[in-house]
């Protein structure tokens, strides 16, 4: 066995320290150069193009990108890449990489890409009072999830909070006809 084969595949985060506007951003350029597999929450903005306003989807984040790889396939390329960083674990651990239990990126691209438009967070904008009741999906495109309704005043649609712990919480639409409560 190979020192590649024992490396993990994981989910890592990463900074992409390029501009908000350029042309080849780091989750675009992962799949396509280095096939290494990239996701990054995206939003919808209107932006004015050369006297015309159009929709564009842009990182929600702008330094917060998602990638699937061994550490030994990723290292070259973030050494590679001058813009490119690892987020590190913060706390007792020196210089470890933070990384994403595999089971919880999945649910949340899923969750995200079930909805044409998802709605983020970050952390620390989600108070308690926007917390609704515990609920499980059972059935449709988010089956299987586990979360808080997002509680607003006079909204009838039900949105499930999805979260990647201390860094990223989305809420997505869910079909009343499936929702559990716990």
């Amino acid at each position: 066995m190979t020192a590649q084969d024992e490396q993990p595949i994981e989910w890592f985060a990463l900074r992409d320290l390029k501009r908000s506007n350029a042309k080849t951003p780091a989750y675009k350029v992962l799949p396509e150069k280095y096939g290494i597999e990239a996701f990054t929450p995206l939003k919808w903005i209107l932006a004015e193009r050369a006297g015309k306003t159009e929709r564009r989807q842009v990182p929600f984040v702008a330094d917060l990108l998602f990638v699937k790889a061994s550490r030994f396939k990723l290292d070259p390329v973030v050494e590679s890449i001058a813009t490119l960083q690892y987020r590190y674990v913060k706390g007792l651990a020196y210089r470890q990489p933070l990384t994403v239990r595999t089971a919880d990126m999945e649910r949340f691209i899923k969750a995200v890409n079930s909805d044409p438009d998802p709605q983020y967070y970050s952390p620390d904008e989600i108070t308690d009072s926007m917390l609704g009741r515990r609920v499980r999906i059972v059935g449709g495109p988010l089956d299987g999830n586990e979360g808080n309704l997002l509680a607003v005043r006079g909204s009838r649609r039900r949105r499930l909070l999805i979260e990647i712990p201390s860094l990223i919480v989305a809420s997505v639409e869910a079909d009343p006809q499936y929702i559990r409560f716990i």
